[in-house]
C-alpha cells in the first residue's frame, strides 16, 4: 500500500493540476484532509513543535520525535504524506538515517533544507543562515543514496533567498536537482515581487517546484488553479490546521470562561456523532461484529 501511495504521488508530479497538500500536525487532522477529498497531506514541523512541545519551530523537534509521529499519521490515511524533515537533523551521515526513518514510517516525501543548525521556521522574522553549497549538495546526494524505494520523493529546500538573494537561491536548487533531488523548494517570504520571484524559480529550474502558501500576501489570495499557472506543482498550506484549531479552541475556552458554558459556540463545534464519524468508529464497530467472539 505504501508503495502504491508513493507511486501515485510521483506520477502526479508529472501531470495534472496542482497538488494541494493542506498542513496538519497530527493523525486526527490528517483524517479530515483525506475526508475533504484532498490527494495529499502535509505534516508541518512548526505544527508538530507546537502540538507536541508547545514551543515555536526553532529546531527543538528531533528525528525520533517527528518520525514516530509521522508513522502514526501515515498509517491512518490512504493519501500520500509529505513531511518536513528540517535540515535532515545533522550532516550527510545523519541524513542517511533520516531518510531511512521516514521511509520506514510510510511517508511518501520529505523536504530537507540548507539552513544552518539549529534551524528556525522559514516564515519567522529575519534571514536564515545557510550552510555552504558543497555541504548542502552532499546532503542531497546522501539522501538520494539512502533511499530504498525509488518512488520515495526527496524535496530540496533552500532558505537562502532572504539573506543571499533570489539568484543564489535559484543557483542552489539547480545544484540540488542536479544532485538528484526530485522537487525544488525555494522558501520565500511575502513581498511585492513574490509572484514574479516564483515565476523566475519555475522557469529556471528543470524539476517540479514546491511552494509554501503561508508566505501570504498576493500568493495567499490565489486559487490553486492560479498557483498552478505560475508553473508550480505542489502547494502546501502548513498553517491551516494549527491556526484554525488554535482559533477555535481559544474561542470555545473564552465562551466557557465568560458564560460558564459553551452554548454560544456549540454550533461551531463538532457533535459527538460528527467526531466519531471523523475517526471511523463505524468501521471499527463493523470489524468488532465480524471478528470479536
Amino acid at each position: 500500500m505504501v508503495d502504491s501511495v508513493r507511486r501515485r504521488l510521483r506520477a502526479r508530479l508529472r501531470s495534472g493540476p496542482l497538488i494541494v497538500a493542506p498542513g496538519i500536525y497530527d493523525a486526527y487532522g490528517a483524517r479530515f484532509v483525506e475526508q475533504a477529498g484532498f490527494e495529499a497531506v502535509y505534516l508541518t514541523g512548526n505544527g508538530v513543535s507546537a502540538s507536541l512541545l508547545g514551543r515555536p519551530d526553532v529546531g527543538l523537534v528531533d528525528l525520533a520525535l517527528i518520525a514516530s509521529h509521522a508513522h502514526r499519521v501515515a498509517a491512518c490515511v490512504g493519501i500520500p504524506l509529505i513531511c518536513d524533515a528540517d535540515t535532515g537533523y545533522g550532516n550527510a551521515v545523519n541524513v542517511r538515517r533520516t531518510v531511512e526513518e521516514f521511509e520506514a514510517a510510510g511517508v511518501a516525501a520529505i523536504h530537507i533544507e540548507d539552513q544552518l543548525s539549529p534551524k528556525r521556521c522559514g516564515q519567522l522574522p529575519g534571514a536564515r543562515p545557510v550552510i555552504a553549497l558543497a555541504e548542502a549538495v552532499g546532503k542531497i546526494e546522501a539522501a538520494i543514496a539512502a533511499r530504498r524505494d525509488p518512488d520515495f520523493i526527496i524535496i530540496a529546500r533552500t532558505d537562502s533567498a532572504d539573506g543571499l538573494g533570489l539568484d543564489e537561491a535559484i543557483r542552489r536548487v539547480q545544484a540540488y536537482v542536479k544532485a538528484g533531488a526530485d522537487v525544488a523548494f525555494v522558501e520565500l517570504k511575502s513581498g511585492p515581487t513574490l509572484l514574479e520571484d516564483l515565476k523566475r524559480v519555475t522557469s529556471s529550474v528543470d524539476a517540479p517546484c514546491f511552494v509554501n502558501v503561508d508566505a501570504g500576501g498576493k500568493l495567499g489570495e490565489l486559487t490553486a488553479a492560479e498557483i498552478g499557472q505560475l508553473g508550480l506543482r505542489i502547494a502546501i498550506y502548513p498553517g491551516l490546521a494549527r491556526c484554525a484549531a488554535g482559533f477555535a479552541i481559544r474561542e470555545a475556552l473564552g465562551a466557557l470562561k465568560r458564560d460558564g458554558n459553551t452554548r454560544a459556540v456549540r454550533s461551531r463545534m463538532l457533535s459527538p456523532q460528527e467526531y466519531n464519524q471523523a475517526l471511523g468508529l463505524a468501521e471499527i464497530e463493523a470489524w468488532e461484529r465480524k471478528y470479536v467472539r
